[in-house]
């Protein structure tokens, strides 16, 4: 997949190939953005053209809305990238949302970025909005067009009667349901890290961490005890993790880490780059009176993975 980058107008479009565009934020790529995205990839291969998504980064709320920015992601732009193209997308266009951008009109977005990128069908979902103010959407972009391109509207998606949003996934998240969160993502959810020193006291007391610190801001999971798995030198692996502050030890003030304790393995993983999907949460974070009483609950909860993972093979959705 091919990945071009629009920094700003005026930019210079070298490909003259005719194209079905998928349009939208798409944090996540779960399941109703893969719709959209499918949609427009069939109809890509119906026709004989080329198919691309058009996506922005960062969120329109980090420019619009300062004080109630959405600035942690589900999916920061290379990992959104490497899912968009698992879904069969020939090029992807990743738009820098900034002021000027904020300021265009309906027309001039249409103009500008999907006419100038030869889009011959344009694909999105019932809610996609565009242009200055939100004017631009679904139901009034035929008055843009210039008849220059067709178009399909992908229908709301509901799971359980609830619609498929990144804004439902990321309550799930961070209310700890993670269970949940496959029904609706597609798949389980996942950050990705670099495993850093820490402390070292999951060593002293028998339960040996990785302790993994992310470049990319990721919506966190509330703090308490997870199963998860953990990939590593690409390989799938077993684990527990904590994410907290560690208050038998420290302040509820200190920093929040996350640190995975594998079931099944014993050597370094300093610097090592991972992946931990979220399984399940145990229970919340707990203050306990003891070294000793924390060390008991953390066979509990090591027990319950283990029983977890043998009810389900080891598998994850």
């Amino acid at each position: 997949m091919e990945k071009i980058y629009l920094e700003k107008q005026p930019f210079i479009e070298n490909d003259a190939s005719e194209k079905v565009i998928a349009v939208g934020y798409f944090d996540g790529v779960h399941i109703g953005h893969q719709k959209v995205i499918k949609t427009a990839v069939d109809i890509a291969r119906e026709r004989g053209l080329t198919s691309a998504v058009m996506t922005f980064h960062p969120h329109p709320s980090v420019i619009l809305k300062p004080s109630a920015k959405r600035d942690n992601y589900l999916t920061p732009p290379e990992m959104k990238a490497d899912l968009i193209e698992k879904l069969g997308v020939d090029q992807l266009y990743l738009v820098r949302f900034d002021r000027p951008f904020s300021r265009l009109s309906p027309q001039n977005f249409i103009d500008d970025y999907l006419i100038k990128l030869h889009a011959k069908h344009v694909v999105a979902g019932f809610d996609f909005t565009f242009g200055r103010m939100a004017r631009g959407n679904m139901e009034n972009i035929d008055d843009y067009s210039r008849s220059m391109f067709s178009y399909s509207i992908v229908p709301k998606v509901e799971i359980h009667g609830q619609k498929v949003s990144s804004t439902y996934i990321r309550s799930l998240i961070t209310e700890g349901a993670v269970e949940n969160v496959p029904d609706y993502l597609g798949r389980a959810y996942e950050i990705t890290g670099t495993v850093v020193h820490g402390d070292k006291r999951g060593r002293t007391l028998g339960f040996p961490t990785a302790n993994i610190e992310s470049e990319e801001p990721f919506v966190l999971p509330a703090l308490g005890v997870y199963i998860v798995k953990m990939k590593v030198d690409g390989q799938w692996r077993s684990g527990v993790c904590s994410i907290g502050v560690r208050p038998t030890f420290y302040d509820k003030d200190g920093k929040v880490t996350v640190e995975v304790h594998l079931l099944d393995f014993d050597g370094d993983l300093y610097d090592k780059q991972v992946t931990v999907a979220w399984c399940k949460r145990i229970r919340g974070e707990e203050k306990f009176a003891s070294v000793d009483d924390l060390v008991k609950r953390m066979h509990k909860d090591k027990e319950e993975a283990a029983d977890f993972f043998k009810a389900s093979g080891g598998v994850i959705k």
